[in-house]
């Protein structure tokens, strides 16, 4: 029966290494060192129990040890894309930019974009520098900087 438990062991560990690889969001390496440690105390002919409980104790040891470092390392860095990336950064306006007359266009970045002021009664003129500060829909909202 130990032997057995070997190549069940063994199977688990293939089947999480390839649930690993199929999602890449660390979700069953942590079963792949303990499978490794119970095919290992199968081998020696540790009973099924044994082997049981040292598979859940080094999963979760190193669920516990790694996955605070993988997660520091991986998964908190989001990187701001298409649109999202504009926030921040200066735009020429290219269109008188009037609240109440609901115009405005700037250029950023070589693209042409819709704009609105971030206060309704003020408005800038063409040529002047902008700081883009959030997007309204398709609108960026923008805000003249201090250098003109």
């Amino acid at each position: 029966m130990e032997n057995y438990m070997v190549v069940v062991w063994l199977v688990l560990l293939l089947v999480s290494v390839i649930a690993e690889m199929a999602t890449t969001a660390l979700v069953s390496i942590w079963f792949v060192f303990g499978c490794l440690v119970a095919a290992v105390l199968a081998q020696i002919g540790v009973p099924i129990a044994v082997q049981v409980i040292a598979f859940v104790i080094v999963s979760l040891l190193v669920l516990a040890v790694i996955r605070p470092i993988a997660k520091e390392h991986f998964g908190s860095k989001t990187v701001e894309t298409n649109a999202g990336s504009l926030v921040g950064k200066k735009a020429r306006v290219t269109g008188d930019i009037d609240n109440q007359l609901g115009s405005g266009q700037v250029n950023v970045e070589g693209m042409d974009w819709s704009a609105r002021s971030t206060f309704d009664e003020v408005r800038i003129l063409a040529g002047e520098t902008v700081i883009i500060k959030a997007i309204d829909g398709v609108k960026l909202v923008v805000e003249k900087t201090g250098s003109n």
